[in-house]
């Protein structure tokens, strides 16, 4: 069995994108939900630019190249009304079972990074 053959089948035993590990393709997925939200809310690129502030170009560019400040998307999910979606992003872990909750609690809280000596 070849290399080629092993990472293929590690890849779709378990359901491996590797997409998933790709920043570029995430921008590109994030910006094609904003469309579809953008276009179930009957907006267009226009309305939404005038309504959110930001440029019609950054806008546009989001849409088709996923690249956009965070700022600029803030404000667009604003007038979208789906900042919900922002405050998940980093929020507490899920803990799949008692046992990581116990370990978790063991550990220390860190409060901030160790500095490289």
């Amino acid at each position: 069995m070849s290399k080629t053959d092993i990472t293929a089948n590690i890849l779709s035993d378990n359901n491996f994108n590797l997409n998933d590990f790709n920043p570029a393709a995430i921008a590109i997925n994030i910006a094609k939900q904003f469309k579809t939200r953008r276009l179930e809310l009957n907006l267009t690129q226009e309305a939404l630019a005038k309504k959110s502030g930001i440029s019609l170009g950054s806008l546009k560019r989001f849409e088709s190249k996923g690249e956009i400040s965070l700022k600029h998307l803030l404000m667009m999910a604003v007038v979208l009304n789906a900042t919900e979606e922002f405050y998940l992003l980093f929020s507490k872990r899920q803990y799949q079972n008692i046992a990581e909750v116990l370990t978790t609690k063991k550990a220390k809280t860190r409060q901030r990074a160790r500095t490289n000596v």
